[in-house]
């Protein structure tokens, strides 16, 4: 009953796209009315990342998006890694995540996997937010020295009153990636309906970079309603996918990135030296 009310919450709460895509699980038991409430709420308001309903636009779109344009603490950032604020009383982010098994789609603004099981968390600031999907965009959101990477991967936590955290981690052309073989192996070049399972579970720590130092701000969703309070942790080391895998994706979205935002009064922090 706990884990039903969690995912109710992220459908009603989060139907519009979070960080670029919505954060609900695909649940192959979800009732056909709730399931057709989410995809009423999914598509309610149309954006996207070109011509009229493009990031310049959101804020036009509908009067929901108010912060993509009047917000002061917007995400992506470009970040000046000399100007990170060293912080030793911050703690360091802790990351607990096991192999999972998750469903993935195609929807219509990027590819996502969406958890079935609430066993991925991460702790910020003392305070443990669960993983709720992971996705992708192309180029990368954030900037380091205002320069993109090929990609970036977002994956979505929330806390248990309802606050979210986002880690972000970029990806540059090298070694193909494995753990993301068997997606990448059915990308869907369409926008789905329906979550396709994934045979094997994604085991997310072989994801993430070797070196987890991280740069910690304050941000908002990278997507309409472009809402604000959200803890983004971005690692610093990027991980690797192949040309042939960049370029699948690249077939699939040739952009689906917000523009960076202006920092304002922000401090971008880290407690790793």
């Amino acid at each position: 009953m706990k884990n039903k009310l969690f995912y109710k919450f992220l459908a009603v709460s989060l139907s519009i796209p979070l960080c670029a895509c919505s954060v609900q699980t695909q649940d192959t038991t979800e009732p056909k009315e709730e399931k057709a409430s989410r995809e009423e709420n999914k598509h309610s308001t149309q954006w996207s990342y070109e011509g009229e309903t493009s990031p310049k636009n959101w804020g036009k779109i509908d009067t929901l998006n108010s912060q993509c344009v009047n917000g002061k603490e917007q995400s992506p950032i470009n970040i000046e890694i000399s100007k990170v604020q060293p912080n030793q009383a911050l703690d360091d982010v802790k990351i607990t995540y096991q192999p999972t098994v998750f469903t993935f789609e195609n929807n219509g603004h990027t590819v996502q996997a969406n958890t079935i099981e609430l066993n991925n968390s991460i702790v910020v600031e003392g305070t443990e937010y669960k993983l709720a999907q992971f996705h992708f965009h192309q180029p990368s959101e954030h900037q380091f020295n205002r320069k993109n990477f090929e990609m970036e991967i977002h994956l979505v936590h929330q806390d248990k009153n309802n606050r979210l955290a986002v880690l972000g981690i970029m990806i540059k052309e090298g070694s193909k990636n494995k753990s993301l073989a068997e997606i990448w192996g059915k990308l869907p070049k369409e926008e789905t309906k329906e979550g396709i399972k994934l045979i094997q579970p994604i085991d997310l720590t072989s994801l993430l970079p070797k070196s987890q130092k991280s740069f910690r701000y304050n941000g908002s969703l990278t997507t309409p309603p472009c809402s604000e309070k959200v803890k983004w942790v971005v690692l610093e080391q990027p991980i690797e996918m192949s040309k042939a895998q960049i370029d699948a994706y690249r077939k699939i979205f040739p952009d689906n990135h917000r523009p960076v935002q202006p920092l304002n009064e922000r401090d971008v922090q880290t407690s790793n030296l």
